[in-house]
């Protein structure tokens, strides 16, 4: 699959977030019998909580979208626990005795929740991140992102190929990191703005965000 630099423009769009995380449980069901406890690429987390951790967060951004009035200075007030000191603080956890197919059902779960937050909410909602209070534009974008680099992270740990498509990558960067060098591939560019391999000429990132806030007022 060709990751050269290509179209960067367009909307993210709930379509993106479906084709991603469909891509994702699809790429993750080839190693249902790996070892889920590995770590997850350079995350201190296992490959089982990594999932879990993504799986959370498509649940989080969507439930921002859901109240009448989202809160625009904080977060809908779940509440979140760590099943062991360092390990992610969720709302959303997996019942192990069903497997890594109960877990990859979990994260399609929570990604169809915040597809269809995605495509029904309204385009002037917005809601807090504390990366920038968002639109469902952004949060469509933060649910990609952390898709795409999270399932890099438990591609890595169980051994399989993660290789997501050029152009979503492309889009992706437009909207969340538009500080991000425009003239290099476009999947290891993205894994350079998330602080996960060097680009030529640039070191790896030791720290990181990005701009949720809509383009019209969340350039920096």
């Amino acid at each position: 699959m060709s990751q050269t630099p290509g179209p960067s423009t367009g909307p993210i769009t709930a379509d993106d977030v479906e084709q991603a995380v469909r891509l994702a449980a699809t790429t993750l069901r080839e190693a249902l019998a790996a070892d889920w406890d590995a770590k997850a690429g350079s995350l201190r987390w296992s490959c089982w909580e990594t999932v879990e951790h993504l799986a959370d967060d498509l649940f989080s951004y969507a439930a921002q979208l859901g109240p009448r009035t989202p809160p625009l200075d904080d977060h809908v007030p779940f509440v979140w626990t760590r099943q062991k000191p360092e390990g992610p603080a969720n709302v959303i956890f997996a019942e192990r005795r069903l497997g890594p197919a109960g877990l990859l059902q979990v994260l399609e779960a929570s990604g169809a929740l915040l597809v269809a937050m995605v495509r029904t909410a309204s385009p002037e909602t917005r809601a807090f991140h504390i990366f920038g209070v968002a639109d469902p534009e952004g949060f469509a974008a933060m649910g990609l992102v952390e898709t795409l680099v999270h399932t890099h992270d438990v591609a890595e740990g169980l051994g399989v190929t993660w290789e997501p498509p050029a152009d979503l990558c492309a889009r992706v960067l437009t909207r969340l990191f538009p500080d991000a060098p425009a003239d290099t591939d476009r999947w290891h560019t993205l894994l350079w703005a998330t602080g996960r391999s060097e680009l030529p000429g640039r070191p790896r990132l030791t720290s990181w965000r990005w701009y949720g806030a809509p383009r019209s007022t969340g350039m920096p």
